[in-house]
């Protein structure tokens, strides 16, 4: 991706985004672009116009961290587009190879004995491993059959930023179909940032722009988040609307993965339908295995 268009573009959207009032500026009359003036920033970071223009046309190479914190307090941006920020500086830097994650594919990466061990372990919800490309890496038996629609189309290829945006049966499975696309191109653009030079990455992006107006039109906007904790619905075709809260955990070990648990309300009706989705998972392997047998 090009860094500098990149650079360019996160910039100017979120000047777009604060008000003067927001900035505690004047607002005026005759304004002629949403948001704040490039002067107005550069005055806000204690830097000259001149300088500010040269940082929004794509130029952060050699930026110091002192003057990225300073555009980051002027333009108000939250920790998850500082950290964004910094990752443009740093490839921008030519740096970023010491920083970003190693490449991951589905083809080239397992999960360790004791890694799933451990989701095996998990039984009262799903519980997986992801990258930044919201492929899905390895699961237990509960999130295998909790992602049952993202498994049932080969063309997804356990993506779920593709089931997203190319599949019909996302927009049951997502009750506030919305959101779950904001939070998924929002996670991809993080981890543009992060891994820049991930050609996957590039071929994922590529073809969701291409195949959806929806995607192509987020993906613009250049919106990012560290996607740590909440709650969420969702519609499973088995056992009906599900709530359910999910806590997401960076892997030390494997740098660039993310371990995310899914987990209901005590005494909830989302707690007994993670029960029965528990029951029909088991139902259906205990079936697989029969035709294994007979086989």
């Amino acid at each position: 991706m090009d860094n500098q268009a990149e650079v360019r573009e996160f910039l100017t959207s979120r000047r777009a985004k604060i008000t003067p009032e927001r900035a505690g500026l004047p607002s005026g009359s005759r304004r002629r672009v949403p948001g704040l003036r490039r002067s107005e920033v550069a005055a806000l970071a204690d830097v000259s116009v001149e300088y500010y223009a040269k940082l929004e046309r794509g130029n952060l190479a050699g930026v110091s961290p002192a003057v990225l914190e300073a555009v980051a307090r002027a333009l108000q941006l939250d920790d998850a587009e500082r950290a964004h920020l910094l990752n443009l500086a740093h490839a921008a830097d030519g740096s970023d190879a010491l920083t970003r994650p190693r490449r991951r594919t589905t083809r080239a990466w397992t999960p360790h004995r004791s890694l799933q061990w451990m989701l095996d372990a998990v039984t009262a919800g799903p519980a997986f491993v992801r990258n930044g490309r919201m492929d899905l890496l390895a699961t237990n038996q509960l999130a295998r059959a909790f992602y049952d629609d993202v498994y049932a189309a080969a063309d997804n290829q356990a993506n779920l930023a593709r089931f997203n945006f190319l599949d019909p049966a996302s927009r049951r499975f997502y009750p506030d179909w919305d959101e779950a696309a904001d939070i998924a191109v929002a996670i991809l653009r993080t981890e543009a940032g992060r891994n820049p030079h991930d050609k996957d990455l590039h071929d994922l992006v590529g073809e969701l722009s291409t195949r959806s107006d929806a995607f192509r039109t987020r993906w613009g906007a250049h919106n990012v988040r560290h996607h740590g904790t909440g709650t969420k619905r969702f519609h499973h075709h088995a056992v009906g609307d599900l709530t359910l809260a999910y806590e997401g955990l960076e892997m030390t070990a494997e740098p660039g993965l993310t371990l995310t648990i899914y987990t209901a309300e005590p005494g909830s009706a989302s707690e007994e339908g993670l029960r029965l989705l528990a029951s029909w998972a088991a139902t259906r392997g205990a079936g697989f295995r029969a035709e294994q047998r007979a086989d």
